[in-house]
């Protein structure tokens, strides 16, 4: 089950406020947690009692917290890779190497007695996992998780990110990646450009960026890297279907109530042959045979409209569509709603028998 989840970083922000942003994510059923151990300077100890009571406060709410990590804090700490009694005692779910070993440590990690998971960096492209599998892991214990990029144009390609993800999905290991808060005010380090895994996402909204990620269905939990988040973007992301893909959208004014049940209420799929003008919805065609669908809202189509055939158009009628051009209307079809701006490259996800659902209002 795919899961959504935020940052937390002790020595950035109030202890009060860590916990109440981990109290508002549970509230909205946020369940993956990430922090950072990489970006953290001065007093070890008191750091060390932060990031204790924040975990403490994540675990009381069932909520699981991976810790960023690397082979230079295992030396500052004084840690080695073969004993992670350490991350055991803070309380944590698991530990993501920002930079790895050789293979064979990241094998014997996953074997650790403490059921520890062991994360480990997804965007590099090199043969890293693949390497680690012919140790013989324990892959029940080893997750996968892309980085974030504070600075401006330097997150991943698309298409870098895709091969990455592959290689990773290839062996079945549970994925994540990051998306950036538009509320947010900070991260582990100085800059401050937004927080997020695919450049192409910095000035999205954060609805379209983990809707996107989980389109490609590469992705299987998506963390919010900055924080705090606010509580609109939270509850927001809380309605977000994670196993089918769904579209904000806005509806005429003068919809009538079948056209809007038939937009909002129904599960939309798309035909199995496939048209490269249109998505086809048509199960509504057949519920809702012998209604008169009424010519009321026929402009030209735009790429994005949302469509319902009339009775003009004999046994299409009540069929629902999604443009995927621009199109000349012939007087027979209904533009009775529109995807939001945002959303509009989303259209191209959605295959031959892909389940999708239409939501009103969701911003």
């Amino acid at each position: 089950m795919r899961q959504l989840g935020i940052s937390v970083y002790p020595g950035h922000a109030s202890m009060e406020d860590n916990i109440a942003y981990l109290r508002l994510a549970h509230k909205y059923g946020f369940k993956r947690v990430f922090t950072c151990l990489l970006s953290v300077e001065g007093d070890k100890e008191k750091i060390i009692k932060e990031f204790k009571q924040v975990i403490s406060e994540a675990n009381s709410l069932g909520m699981q917290v991976i810790a960023d990590v690397s082979p230079r804090v295992f030396g500052e700490l004084g840690i080695s890779y073969n004993d992670l009694s350490f991350f055991h005692e803070l309380g944590a779910y698991g530990i993501r190497l920002d930079i790895g070993y050789t293979g064979s440590e990241e094998s014997l990690m996953t074997f650790n007695p403490y059921d520890l998971y062991i994360e480990i960096n997804m965007s590099n492209g090199t043969k890293y996992l693949e390497n680690i599998m012919s140790y013989k892991p324990n892959t029940e214990k080893l997750l996968g998780c892309h980085n974030f990029y504070p600075h401006r144009y330097s997150g991943l390609s698309y298409d870098h990110f895709i091969k990455c993800s592959k290689d990773f999905k290839q062996y079945g290991v549970r994925t994540a990646a990051f998306v950036s808060s538009n509320d947010a005010t900070f991260g582990p380090w100085p800059v401050k450009e937004g927080l997020c895994t695919l450049e192409m996402h910095r000035e999205m909204p954060v609805t379209a960026q983990v809707k996107h990620l989980f389109a490609t269905g590469l992705v299987d939990d998506v963390i919010i890297a900055n924080a705090f988040a606010s509580e609109k973007e939270l509850k927001a992301l809380s309605k977000i279907n994670k196993e089918k893909q769904t579209f904000d959208v806005e509806l005429v004014d003068n919809i009538p109530e079948i056209e809007k049940k038939i937009v909002l209420e129904e599960l939309h799929f798309n035909r199995g042959d496939v048209s490269e003008y249109l998505i086809r919805s048509t199960q509504s065609r057949v519920k809702y045979k012998g209604h008169e669908f009424v010519p009321f809202n026929t402009p030209e189509i735009k790429r994005g409209d949302i469509l319902i055939d009339t009775s003009l158009y004999g046994h299409y009628a009540g069929e629902l569509q999604i443009a995927l051009k621009d199109m000349e209307n012939s007087g027979k079809t209904n533009v009775v709603g529109r995807i939001v701006e945002e959303e509009l490259f989303l259209l191209d996800y959605i295959e031959a028998w892909q389940k999708f659902g239409l939501v009103e209002g969701a911003k």
